[in-house]
């Protein structure tokens, strides 16, 4: 057994301490920081403070302000100004960086509002969408009054729709009970997916590395390869949680300075604050049986290859798998009740995220949850048992891969032992 743990905690150790791992751990832990520093990082290159500075040039003499109060209600972050000077003034200005664009404002036959934008860029559809809503409003108002429509009865018009949702289903999730736990399976799922590849394809590596440079005949003379697989994927999998306390210490404690500041954008639709203990811990056992089960396929697949270049191709369809169950759980995001994604997540290579992802969107009973964790367990035993007879036998060939057809050689070989 100390031939396991030696075995086990060199490849922790090394891969710790290697250049790879410390630059991609530094690297992500600034994008991190970033991100949940990003409005603070826009107003320091922002010299408007966040604001879109307008410049309007009204030929009526009458629209500017009541354009101004009706842009204002939509948004607040839109500066507009009364510019005294002819057009082409104004033209050099926006070009200056004075202003973001010039707007015309002008009545047409009907005494009704239209206008003309223009800018440096037209790519700002969210400020031209702001400023058309506005003026689109104030013609409506104004068309109101040109039929004599009193103000409330054009607010009587334009009120909308009272339109409630209720579940009957016992126990099920609000809307912001839905849309807390939509936010947290986003980025759990994320982190599950990049997870799975990453420290999967880790390991192929490692074991491929190592026969292309015989240490491998050193080692299966002194330890058997069963020990080696799983001290292997064991230590990467601690290589692992490492990381990612790295990353979720500094993404918690960055993203707590910051809330305040983050409350318009995502997080304000997919609030974090109280969220249940117990998808949490589903998180967290979804992860690290999602990571055993790609890890043990990883490492049969990385046994079958002698050369680091043949990996990647020897675990495409690993990869595939992974990338089919994100895609799928993305879809289910929006309709985790469907019957296919509820199919779906009893199939062992799509459980982890997919189960996942109805654990935390709906109200299942237990049992659901119970037999997903089965299946993948069932399934990763399944996985390691025939994964340890490849590995012993695809360790001890070498030459050029053949893809799938060397487990039949590789099982071959382990008979013969």
């Amino acid at each position: 057994m100390n031939s396991f743990w030696i075995i086990l905690f060199h490849t922790y150790l090394n891969k710790l301490k290697s250049k790879s791992f410390i630059i991609t751990t530094i690297i992500t832990v600034v994008i991190v920081l970033a991100l949940t520093n990003i409005n603070n990082i826009i107003d320091m290159f922002d010299k408007n403070g966040g604001k879109d500075k307008v410049a309007v040039l009204d030929e009526s003499g009458q629209l500017y302000e009541p354009f101004k109060k009706q842009v204002n209600t939509i948004n607040k972050d839109i500066n507009l100004t009364l510019y005294q000077g002819s057009e082409k003034e104004a033209e050099k200005a926006v070009e200056k960086g004075d202003f973001k664009g010039v707007i015309q404002l002008r009545y047409n036959n009907e005494k009704l509002p239209e206008a003309t934008f223009k800018a440096m860029s037209i790519a700002d559809s969210a400020l031209f969408t702001d400023l058309q809503t506005g003026l689109q409003q104030l013609k409506t108002m104004l068309a109101a009054s040109q039929i004599n429509l009193a103000p409330a009865q054009l607010q009587k018009l334009y009120e909308p729709v009272l339109f409630e949702k209720f579940a009957l289903e016992k126990n099920a999730k609000t809307e912001e009970e839905l849309n807390q736990a939509r936010g947290l399976v986003y980025v759990l799922l994320f982190i599950i997916y990049f997870s799975v590849i990453m420290y999967a394809t880790m390991i192929a590596m490692e074991v491929a590395t190592e026969k292309s440079s015989r240490v491998m005949e050193i080692l299966i003379s002194s330890v058997s390869p069963i020990k080696q697989m799983f001290a292997k994927i064991i230590g990467i999998g601690l290589l692992s949680l490492t990381q990612l306390a790295a990353f979720l210490i500094v993404g918690y404690f960055s993203l707590t300075r910051n809330l305040e500041t983050l409350k318009e954008g995502f997080f304000g639709v997919y609030g974090f604050s109280d969220i249940p203990i117990g998808t949490i811990v589903y998180a967290v056992i979804f992860f690290i049986l999602g990571y055993f089960l790609y890890a043990t396929l990883a490492a049969f697949l990385g046994s079958l290859v002698s050369r680091i270049e043949d990996v990647q191709q020897m675990i495409t369809p690993m990869t595939f798998l992974v990338v089919g169950g994100f895609m799928i759980a993305m879809f289910g995001l929006g309709k985790p009740d469907a019957a296919f994604i509820t199919i779906t997540s009893y199939i062992p290579f799509f459980t982890p995220m997919i189960m996942f992802l109805r654990v935390g969107m709906l109200t299942l009973p237990a049992w659901e949850a119970i037999l997903g964790i089965a299946i993948l367990i069932a399934t990763i035993v399944a996985l390691a048992v025939f994964g340890a007879r490849v590995y012993r036998g695809g360790v001890l060939m070498y030459g050029k891969s053949n893809s799938f057809k060397d487990i039949k050689k590789a099982l071959q070989l382990t008979k013969n032992e």
